[in-house]
């Protein structure tokens, strides 16, 4: 009964989570039709979105394991497959021969960039937002994306917060990143830098 009453959506925080989940279940389903017209499968466009976006250092089997929370060979099968439909090739590292990166194709980068606005039904209704509310939201959902990686749900997290270049405020001044070396208040906050360098602890906000 307890464990009812914690999801139960009679008390604000449950009716919280249950949205939450609801948002998720939309996120899955306009994953999926987007794969669906490119003949892919969902993981395999997350793959090549995020081989789309990220730097090399990050194109890597065992980082791309870690980012989606599978095992390195089903990251390798699906690699494979993407190479076989021609959206990605595997180079070799210039400092080591014996690994490399995996890099996309013209034509993985063409298709990466049409099915990386597959979550455009949710950024619509968040873009009408107000100013106000959009920071407090962002604000929020920053907290319980912090809490999730200390707690090993989400393993990979490239957020300001966990990043070596991010320096809190310990007054009344905004916080500071030094790499960009401008000041952050929340909604400066990135929640997936290219050019995050992982803390050993995330910093809290």
């Amino acid at each position: 009964m307890e464990d009812f009453q914690f999801y139960s959506d009679q008390t604000t925080e449950g009716k919280i989570v249950a949205s939450l989940e609801r948002i998720s279940q939309a996120f899955r389903v306009l994953l999926w039709k987007k794969s669906k017209e490119f003949s892919l499968t969902p993981l395999q466009v997350q793959i090549l979105i995020f081989l789309f976006t990220q730097n090399e250092e990050k194109k890597k089997v065992s980082y791309l394991a870690k980012e989606f929370n599978v095992t390195k060979a089903t990251i390798s099968d699906t690699v494979k497959t993407l190479e076989q439909k021609h959206l990605v090739v595997k180079d070799n590292e210039a400092t080591d021969s014996r690994s490399f990166v995996i890099n996309l194709t013209e034509k993985g980068n063409k298709i990466a960039g049409q099915t990386s606005s597959f979550a455009k039904e949710i950024y619509s209704p968040i873009a009408e937002l107000s100013w106000g509310d959009k920071k407090n939201v962002l604000s929020s959902l920053i907290k319980l994306i912090i809490h999730l990686n200390k707690t090993g749900v989400i393993s990979v997290l490239r957020m300001c917060t966990t990043c070596s270049y991010y320096r809190p405020s310990d007054d009344e001044k905004k916080d500071h990143c030094t790499l960009l070396k401008r000041d952050l208040d929340h909604v400066h906050i990135r929640v997936d830098c290219r050019e995050h360098k992982m803390l050993d602890f995330p910093t809290t906000v």
